[in-house]
């Protein structure tokens, strides 16, 4: 194997190491008591009853160690009809407190409730997180919501259906914003007009009597638009009872509107996995979430800033490779870009945020009609710190053959 015995560089800032901490480690200890709180302590407004059923609620999760200000309103599935409280609400939000993200279950109301009850209740917990964000310790601009199924509805229709806030409502919580900051969608059911629609989920929330004109207002890939926030989806292609169809559909609008979705469909797995706790493939999606919101800067309350610069090898442009900035703070994204004729340019979209790094250059070869190199060349990491400017770099690797 061929391996950098010499680096040098020539960087426009200064450099530094720093230590590695887990993302996704668990925490001794690490699992709280969770909050439980009436969203509207004097009754909610509709309600038919008293009942547990007729006030909705939230039980807020707050992690134990290495808080970020990240939270996420989570929606438990069930068709409208009843919750999935534990492997759709409870599971997941221990396993964003392992992240460092505060996760609140959501208690909305159910059928006999019609719409717009439940999206009320969603944007009244997302509302009372920003209102109680000093006191929870997050950041009111880092609140997402996340669904299952039907509960991957209500998370696309709070997506896409969402207000500013009341500024002149009694209520001080009703003056702030519902738009979530984020959206993770889970086998979601979307629409209720397609020929793959969930047809009890749409029973439950619109009755027997649903017009033409209320199940096209919440077929939800119908009103993805610019203002639509980031978003997470993932499906089965097993999914039997809300087909995968939901999640591509809402996938595409994302991408014909321009706004940043991740789509991952796993080829096994019927309806309700959950966590899907023992699957080689499927236990790994909440980790690609969580990868998700790091590299969406959603993780931290630094922005991403944009990265240009050079790489020369042996005196000469790399022709071909890529440029990574790896934090030791796993919280942070990783800038990543691709190298072309010594140039690299990466946007901020894709930029690394403000803080300490190890840039990593891999080599991918020359393009020849014929193999060069036997394997990718990779840099040992070198430390650098990133600024809150726009940063110009140039790098001046030079490889060796090793005997190793």
């Amino acid at each position: 194997m061929t391996h950098f015995n010499r680096l040098m560089l020539n960087l426009l800032m200064t450099t530094l190491a720093t230590g590695q901490t887990p993302l996704f480690a668990d925490e001794p200890n690490g699992l709280a008591t969770p909050d439980f709180q009436l969203l509207w302590p004097e009754g909610a407004p509709d309600a038919k009853g008293d009942t547990p059923a007729d006030q909705p609620a939230v039980w807020i999760y707050r992690p134990t160690a290495r808080p970020n200000g990240t939270a996420v309103v989570i929606c438990p599935g069930g068709g409208y009809a009843i919750h999935a409280t534990d492997h759709e609400g409870v599971q997941p939000a221990r396993f964003f407190n392992r992240m460092g993200v505060t996760a609140v279950v959501l208690r909305y109301r159910l059928s006999p409730y019609r719409h717009p009850v439940p999206l009320g209740d969603a944007q009244r917990a997302i509302r009372y997180l920003r209102h109680h964000a000093e006191d929870l310790e997050i950041d009111p601009h880092r609140i997402g919501i996340m669904g299952f199924s039907a509960g991957g509805h209500l998370t696309s229709t709070a997506v896409t259906h969402f207000d500013s806030g009341r500024k002149d409502s009694a209520d001080p919580i009703e003056q702030h914003s519902s738009r979530p900051d984020f959206g993770i969608l889970g086998y979601p059911v979307v629409s209720f007009v397609a020929d793959y629609a969930h047809q009890g989920s749409g029973r439950n929330l619109l009755g027997n009597a649903a017009t033409e004109e209320q199940l096209q207002e919440l077929s939800n890939d119908q009103h993805v638009s610019t203002d639509t926030p980031p978003v997470f989806l993932f499906h089965t292609s097993e999914d039997g009872g809300v087909p995968p169809q939901n999640s591509l559909a809402f996938f595409t609008a994302c991408h014909q509107a321009g706004v940043a979705a991740e789509l991952h469909v796993y080829q096994q797995g019927p309806h309700g996995v959950g966590m899907g706790f023992g699957h080689p493939a499927l236990q790994n999606w909440m980790h690609h979430a969580g990868t998700w919101l790091r590299q969406n800067s959603l993780l931290t309350s630094k922005k991403q800033v944009p990265v240009e610069g050079n790489v020369e090898i042996n005196g000469k442009p790399l022709r071909w490779g890529s440029i990574a900035f790896q934090s030791d703070d796993q919280s942070l994204p990783v800038g990543w870009g691709m190298i072309n004729k010594g140039r690299f340019n990466i946007p901020a979209k894709n930029g690394p945020v403000p803080g300490h790094y190890n840039v990593v250059v891999t080599d991918m070869g020359q393009i020849e009609p014929q193999p060069v190199a036997p394997d990718a060349r990779v840099s040992e990491p070198v430390p650098v710190t990133v600024t809150e400017h726009p940063s110009s770099m140039n790098f001046t690797l030079e490889i060796m053959p090793s005997d190793k």
